[in-house]
């Protein structure tokens, strides 16, 4: 994708990138440059995507270096070399700018680069730990309705317009996300709505990007494997407010918060600008009341400074209440008139590999969701018992190589939730399967009881044991992937999209 972005420093509309080298190195104190003060034209880590005149940034990590592709993005085109290894010394012809700590580097150098792009557009960024995806796709819908075209950066895909592109990370690095910002502005795009992961506000790669609305969705266990604490987790959430409340070169900056949430309260302390709250159990600036959930949608009225909305919608689930409210507070931040907001929603069908209805003839319902935290796996197993008549069963597993703490909580909870458990592979990656099933099952055994439960390494038999044992009535939830199209092994990557196998086993029914 992104090397349609920027193409030997000239983007897509026509302008021109170009800078001195000497340019970038007085963004940083202590730089220095090695050889010539040379034009750059752009800035890539990845050696395969560079072109006349960029600058190559070595980035270390846990599995490459990016010093050992140097000759690659020589041959490319590149002029210099960005590092922070103090004792280096440059190929011959090319020029080093070694700066003393990458990231922070990047922050500074990357965004000046392209002119703060983010600058041109509206951008309201989601955090949380669910339901960022969906509401991200809630506000599209909206301000496409409005009129306007629109940007999309989340964990499916990046959308520009009606293009789409894949995205390898919820949130992109500092150097790709910039890229996509400079994209969508060559592009008129005239807001984009993006999902801020906790990973990339703790790593800073959102540096540069001056958010007008920022939405916090809810905080429960996920990514200790990377935060280590649940306080270190909402510490990185929080930065996404302290960055909305920042004074910048835009104006009417707001914050949508849901105060039914435990870290509500101290997200709102780092809210120094416009605030909504919403909530259905507490008293909000949007409140939801008198719910009624149904398998094919639901409907539930919005009490606001405006009056009362009055929603019938296509999408289910207590949890898409809370995005419905979140999307709402967002659009009306951003000055969108309620009468559009609310015929956006009762448009908007569903979000792929959210609480996806897989449609057959069978007399059972197959859902396929990508809830893998133990909130996500909650939320909805609890909706399903609302609109279930038969039993529940859960098809579920965990990432391998992730926190490893939650496995056996959502063992449990699966276990109280559903009626018939099967117990399967995620994405192992590197880790022994069976090692992560054992985790599982300490949570699943605490509670079983009596009830049935399995546990199928093979994810595929796991999905076809699951549809063998529906009946009418009944319904299957396949958890934890979604919308992906693939499994991460420890061999490698393999095609594998839970929908395809779901259709595949019910037509072998």
């Amino acid at each position: 994708m992104l090397n349609s972005i920027i193409i030997n420093g000239k983007q897509e509309g026509g302008g021109i990138l170009i800078k001195k080298l000497s340019e970038l190195a007085l963004l940083i104190p202590e730089a220095k440059i090695l050889g010539n003060d040379v034009e750059i034209s752009g800035i890539e880590h990845d050696s395969r995507k560079v072109t006349a005149k960029n600058l190559f940034v070595c980035m270390e990590g846990a599995h490459v270096d990016g010093h050992n592709f140097i000759p690659q993005a020589v041959d490319g085109g590149a002029v210099a070399v960005l590092t922070a290894r103090q004792n280096f010394t440059p190929p011959e012809n090319i020029s080093a700018l070694v700066v003393p700590d990458m990231l922070n580097a990047l922050a500074v150098i990357v965004p000046y680069f392209y002119d703060y792009p983010a600058r041109a557009m509206r951008v309201v960024g989601v955090t949380g730990t669910n339901g960022k995806t969906t509401t991200t796709y809630m506000l599209r819908e909206i301000f496409s309705t409005a009129g306007l075209k629109v940007g999309v950066i989340g964990t499916i895909q990046i959308l520009i317009g009606d293009e789409s592109f894949p995205n390898p990370n919820t949130t992109p690095n500092v150097i790709d996300l910039q890229h996509v910002f400079a994209d969508m502005r060559a592009k008129n795009v005239q807001v984009v709505v993006m999902e801020v992961s906790s990973h990339a506000l703790a790593e800073n790669r959102v540096a540069g990007v001056e958010f007008d609305t920022a939405i916090f969705t809810n905080l429960t266990q996920d990514h200790l494997d990377f935060h280590g604490t649940m306080e270190n987790y909402l510490r990185a959430k929080a930065k996404l407010f302290d960055m909305v409340s920042r004074k910048g070169r835009k104006q009417n900056k707001s914050a949508i918060v849901n105060v039914d949430d435990a870290a509500g309260e101290e997200i709102l302390r780092h809210c120094h600008c416009n605030k909504i709250s919403y909530g259905v159990e507490n008293s909000a600036d949007l409140h939801a009341v008198d719910v009624n959930v149904k398998s094919d949608g639901m409907k539930f009225k919005i009490r606001a400074d405006f009056g009362v909305m009055n929603l019938t919608l296509h999408v289910t689930g207590i949890f898409n209440v809370y995005n419905v409210l979140a999307t709402i507070g967002a659009a009306l931040a951003e000055n969108i008139s309620p009468e559009i907001i609310k015929r956006a929603l009762e448009n908007f069908r569903c979000v792929p590999g959210r609480f996806e209805r897989i449609f057959s003839s069978a007399p059972f319902e197959v859902i396929v969701d990508y809830a893998h935290t133990p909130d996500g796996v909650k939320n909805v197993l609890e909706t399903a018992r609302q609109i279930v008549t038969g039993k529940i069963i859960t098809v579920f597993g965990c990432g391998g190589d992730r926190d490893n703490k939650k496995r056996p909580i959502m063992g449990k909870l699966a276990a109280e939730l559903s009626d018939v458990v099967i117990a399967t592979s995620d994405n192992p990656r590197t880790e022994n399967p069976e090692k992560i099933l054992d985790d599982i099952e300490i949570g699943i055994r605490e509670v079983i009881g009596e009830k049935i439960y399995e546990r199928i390494a093979d994810r595929r038999t796991a999905i076809f044991r699951a549809i063998e044992l529906a009946n009418s009535g009944d319904v299957v939830l396949i958890l934890g992937k979604g919308h992906e199209d693939y499994q991460i092994l420890n061999t490698g990557k393999i095609h594998f999209d839970d929908r395809e196998v779901a259709r595949e086993a019910i037509d072998k029914l």
